[in-house]
């Protein structure tokens, strides 16, 4: 029996939110190329981390921008680290992952 999936509602699901990058650490323990990012999402959510396979992008062109992330897909443990979030970009064929930048809005508001 095949089941059919509403994509449609699973879409809604996904809780996305506008954070600021508020800090950014290096993570050599990764199997792959990461940063460990500190995300504030408003006052209702607060500070999240995650690990972000971002290498592309400096400290410095980090600590400030506004992100957006997918916060209510539970935590993920990455090399002993408790990732809370999934940082969202659009990914290269090589890997290479461009962030989704939004403008005008204040950390925690949510996408539509």
């Amino acid at each position: 029996m095949e089941r059919k999936v509403d994509i449609g509602a699973a879409f809604f699901d996904v809780d996305m939110r506008v954070g600021r990058v508020v800090s950014v650490e290096d993570f050599p323990e990764a199997r792959r190329p990461a940063c460990k990012l500190t995300v504030d999402f408003g006052p209702d959510v607060g500070q999240l981390r995650t690990s972000a396979q971002i290498t592309n992008y400096s400290a410095e062109e980090l600590v400030g921008r506004l992100i957006v992330g997918a916060i209510n897909l539970g935590p993920k443990r990455i090399a002993g680290f408790r990732s809370e979030f999934l940082v969202l970009g659009g990914l290269e064929p090589d890997g290479t992952v461009h962030l989704l930048s939004v403008e005008g809005v204040e950390p925690g508001a949510p996408v539509a």
